[in-house]
């Protein structure tokens, strides 16, 4: 996809993107809060204790503040680079508004004080996280109106467990996704094309401790890990890695200014992922294999051909849209029942950081 096809160009243009519901972009998201209501935590009480106590301390809530050398640095960057940055600014705070909407959400209507205290926490730190990346997107006259977007963004009705399975995949993701940029400009400063990466390292402990809190409730009710949800396990593993490796490799420019190969970097990021969700689930994914790779790679194709159709339009356009999306199906099927890695959960539900 060429940067001209998601030129974001006003702050009604970011809006509007942030407002858009595709298989690639953030969703917003309404569950079953009486099921939340019924969550015990009673038999990680310990673990669970301890995690909150780190949630109270807080120790980010001066991390996310502008500093002089943060405007300094902000300088205007050639056309593709900045087309693609801030299309990337714009889908992670959409992303991470939609955990603050979400998380309120469960605040404001469950009475299970473990569940409150939680939400409440969460929906504190992406508040700030989407704040600190609209405040960048300012930097470039632009912004996400965070308040139409509460109004005019469609919610999807997630079943509680489906929460808890992408929400955790999706919280240390994110922290692999930002601490392998993190180390990468660390190496090479002068890639650093835009200050906001400086912020990276403390960012992705956030999400870290947000992905824990998500172990332990799952490890707390070890029905989530057996039988038939073993199966949405395997789906929610497979959606979040397929979705990730096909909007990377249309940032062809930001990756090229990183000094990274998308391929070689998402493959790097599932490996950190999949370290860490060994911790709560009992497989992940083999994408080592040639054949997952191979098969991931024409996903990806097959994903262009959807994206081809849908610019040339009319009749022959919907039929190429169409015929190719039935290949994507095709191929995602075939992913999913690629081999997976068997692995004992070990006993300790807590972990540190892998970096």
């Amino acid at each position: 996809m060429s940067p001209q096809e998601f030129a974001i160009r006003t702050t009604e243009d970011a809006t509007r993107r942030a407002e858009a519901d595709t298989l690639l972009t953030p969703r917003f998201y309404k569950t079953d809060y009486s099921a939340l209501d019924r969550m015990n935590l009673e038999p990680v009480r310990a673990e669970w204790d301890a995690l909150m106590a780190e949630f109270r301390r807080d120790n980010n809530r001066h991390h996310f503040e502008r500093d002089e050398q943060f405007a300094a640095e902000v300088r205007e960057l050639p056309d593709g680079l900045r087309e693609e940055f801030i299309e990337f600014l714009v889908s992670s705070c959409t992303a991470e508004f939609s955990g603050c909407v979400l998380y309120s959400e469960i605040k404001k209507n469950v009475r299970n004080e473990d569940m409150r205290a939680l939400m409440g926490y969460m929906a504190r730190d992406e508040s700030r996280h989407a704040g600190f990346i609209n405040k960048a997107l300012k930097d470039f006259g632009l912004g996400v109106d965070l308040g139409q977007l509460t109004k005019s963004k469609k919610y999807t009705y997630f079943k509680p467990k489906y929460i808890y399975y992408a929400t955790y995949l999706s919280e240390k993701i994110g922290y692999a996704r930002y601490i392998t940029i993190f180390r990468q400009l660390e190496r090479y400063p002068e890639r650093r094309f835009h200050p906001i990466f400086r912020w990276f390292e403390e960012w992705c402990n956030d999400e870290f401790r947000h992905g824990e809190a998500f172990a332990v409730m799952m490890r707390a009710n070890p029905h989530l890990l057996r039988g038939l949800n073993r199966y949405w396990i395997r789906f929610f593993l497979l959606a979040v890695y397929a979705t990730m490796y096909v909007r990377d490799h249309q940032r062809p420019y930001m990756h090229q200014a990183f000094g990274i190969d998308p391929t070689d970097y998402d493959y790097k990021v599932f490996s950190i992922t999949s370290a860490c969700t060994k911790q709560v689930f009992p497989f992940t994914l083999d994408t080592d294999s040639p054949k997952f790779r191979t098969l991931l790679e024409r996903l990806r194709l097959k994903m262009e051909d959807v994206e081809a159709g849908k610019k040339r339009g009319g009749l022959i356009g919907t039929l190429q849209r169409g015929a190719a999306a039935i290949g994507v199906a095709s191929l995602f099927v075939r992913l999913y029942f690629q081999p997976v890695i068997e692995h004992e959960v070990p006993a300790d539900v807590r972990m540190a950081p892998a970096w």
